[in-house]
C-alpha cells in the first residue's frame, strides 16, 4: 500500500464497525468487502483485519462467535455489541468532521462549519 498505508490508517476500526452495523461477518467476508467496495483501493488482508477485530473485542466493542458455516467449516463471525454500536454512530461523526475539515484544506471545499477557503 506505500504512501496509502499512512492516509487509511485510522480508517480500519470505523470501517469494520460500520460494515459489522449492517450485519455480523467472519473475518474473511469483511477482508473481501472492504475490497469489493473499495474497487480495490483499498486492498485489506487478514493482516490489516484481525488485530484490529481483536482489539476492538477486547473493548468490548465487538463480539465473535464460533459457528459451523453453510460450508460445514468453521469460522467466527462478529458482531457489534450495544457499545460497539455507539462507538459506531461516534466514529461516523467524527470522520465527518475530519473530511470535512481536510476537504477545506486540500479542495477549498465547504468546510463542515459552513465557510469556503
Amino acid at each position: 500500500m506505500g504512501t496509502q498505508t499512512e492516509l487509511v490508517k485510522g480508517t480500519t476500526v470505523p470501517i469494520i464497525l460500520r460494515l459489522l452495523a449492517e450485519r455480523e461477518m467472519y473475518g474473511y467476508e469483511l477482508v473481501k468487502l472492504v475490497n469489493e467496495r473499495t474497487n480495490g483501493a483499498l486492498t485489506w488482508n487478514e493482516g490489516t483485519l484481525y488485530p484490529s477485530l481483536h482489539r476492538l473485542e477486547a473493548q468490548g466493542l465487538v463480539r465473535g462467535t464460533w459457528r459451523q458455516a453453510p460450508s460445514g467449516k468453521q469460522r467466527k463471525y462478529y458482531r457489534l455489541t450495544r457499545r460497539g454500536r455507539a462507538e459506531q454512530a461516534r466514529r461516523v461523526d467524527e470522520w465527518r468532521t475530519v473530511r470535512g475539515a481536510v476537504d477545506a484544506l486540500l479542495l477549498g471545499a465547504v468546510s463542515w462549519r459552513g465557510s469556503t477557503t
